[in-house]
């Protein structure tokens, strides 16, 4: 048995104290698991969601450029009879809560691009659960309902898109289901699009729409590909959250601003995916996100860009490895190789913990008083203290600031404040990253805001 010298032992002790110290500085970013968001995420069904994919693949092809006619409709058969299914469903959900779902449809026609020949009608189904706010801000949560095999222009031949994405869509419905028996602060939007395959079309569509009518939209949640395939070294635990980090749309002054304060890592998507991963940690959820500071995969798109490219926060979830014999693949064997995206490939239980970290935000978000506005750090003295303001934000009880170190991929610590909207850290601000959150009463969190300086002049 080896004796420890003195110089280990004050080591030892050094290090405990230490990790107390850090333990005590952290404990403020804690956030209580709210109980009726708990008992909603253990609602989500891994048999609902085998129901929906497996539906969603009896429709044989749900090509965007597939039959919409009312015989192929009758006979269950292309995009336009899985279309009305998925209104089916919404508007049974809505039905199931005493017609708490607005159930919309944004219909209209796609004229012809590289991957649509010709001009073609793509509709955009959505769920709207309004918010309990007089004006509520929106999260949303989507899915595409589309799929493709080998060929784009192929729509005779099957495309069952079981993960790409029926798993996806499987997400945003089972959110509605389950979502929808409760009220929140906020407004919660149910989405499934089209036209994914052909250039993110749908999505593009709707976010314009969002933009232009100037929808008070906070954060997408884009689940794309969430099957947890059965495929060698996928890993059940982990799903991968994909975030922008300079935003697709900023001017010149803005990214000046960035530039200056070190904020390439602080959009308000990075933001949005540190909430993702903080929320999963807070209802312990099977699945745990890893955030991945990029838009997305080399080489490929998702309908989160969509919403960024209008300046919304949005970020993509993916399971954590792809097989690529299983995407944009014909149903065949070739080589001893199995090709297709088909049912059995699917891992339902995962792609229901992959809805509970959807569930588990949305929820968090809807039920949180709207982000802090105006954040902003004085500049206007050389000195090593940190001065930060805010405007209040209606129906929060306490704020919060949170700091990390710069290189640091998530908050470190936390200082709540009650209902103060300005203070100074005796916290150099050269060393840190800032941010602001508010909170009510029974301690629901705000998306953070990463401040900004005032403008020259101030």
């Amino acid at each position: 048995m080896s004796v420890l010298k003195t110089g280990q032992i004050a080591a030892l002790i050094f290090a405990f104290l230490l990790s107390r110290a850090v333990a005590a500085q952290t404990a403020g970013l804690d956030t209580p698991a709210d109980p009726r968001i708990s008992m909603a995420l253990k609602e989500i069904s891994a048999e609902h969601v085998h129901a929906t994919i497996a539906k969603l693949v009896s429709f044989g092809t749900r090509s965007t450029l597939s039959a919409q006619d009312p015989a192929s409709i009758a006979a269950g058969r292309g995009i336009g009879a899985a279309r009305e299914w998925l209104k089916s469903e919404f508007e049974r959900y809505s039905k199931e809560c005493g017609g708490c779902l607005e159930v919309k449809v944004d219909a209209f026609i796609q004229p012809a691009v590289e991957r649509v020949k010709e001009p073609t009608p793509l509709t955009n189904i959505y769920a709207v659960l309004k918010g309990t706010d007089p004006s509520p801000h929106i999260v949303l949560v989507t899915g595409h309902y589309d799929s493709r095999n080998s060929d784009n222009f192929n729509v005779s031949r099957d495309a069952p898109g079981a993960n790409d994405d029926a798993s996806g869509t499987a997400v945003s419905l089972e959110c509605a289901r389950v979502l929808s028996k409760l009220k929140f602060r906020q407004t919660i939007i149910f989405l499934t699009v089209p036209g994914e395959e052909q250039g993110l079309l749908g999505s593009k569509h709707l976010a314009q729409i969002a933009r232009q009518e100037g929808w008070p939209l906070d954060a997408v949640l884009n689940n794309d590909i969430v099957g947890g395939n059965k495929g060698p070294d996928q890993d059940a635990q982990v799903v991968r959250v994909f975030s922008e980090g300079v935003p697709r749309q900023i001017d010149e002054q803005h990214l000046r601003a960035i530039e200056a304060l070190g904020g390439e890592n602080d959009s308000t998507s990075r933001e949005l995916a540190r909430y993702v991963a903080a929320t999963a940690d807070t209802y312990r959820t099977s699945v745990k996100p890893l955030m991945i500071f990029r838009l997305d995969r080399f080489l490929r798109g998702g309908d989160h860009a969509s919403f960024n490219e209008q300046g919304f926060s949005a970020v993509r979830f993916t399971e954590y490895r792809e097989d690529f014999t299983r995407q944009h693949q014909d149903i065949r064997v070739e080589n001893g190789i199995n090709y297709g995206d088909t049912l059995d490939h699917v891992d339902f239980d995962y792609v229901a913990n992959v809805a509970r970290v959807n569930a588990a935000t949305l929820a968090s978000i809807a039920s949180a008083p709207v982000a802090p506005t105006n954040v902003k750090i004085e500049l206007t003295n050389l000195d090593n203290d940190s001065a930060l303001s805010w405007d209040a934000s209606p129906g929060a009880s306490d704020y919060e600031v949170l700091w990390r170190a710069t290189s640091s991929p998530q908050w470190e610590h936390a200082q709540k404040l009650g209902a103060l909207t300005r203070t100074t850290l005796k916290i150099s601000k050269d060393n840190v990253i800032f941010a602001v959150r508010a909170l009510d009463k029974a301690g629901h969190a705000s998306l953070p805001v990463v401040p900004v300086p005032p403008p020259r002049g101030r």
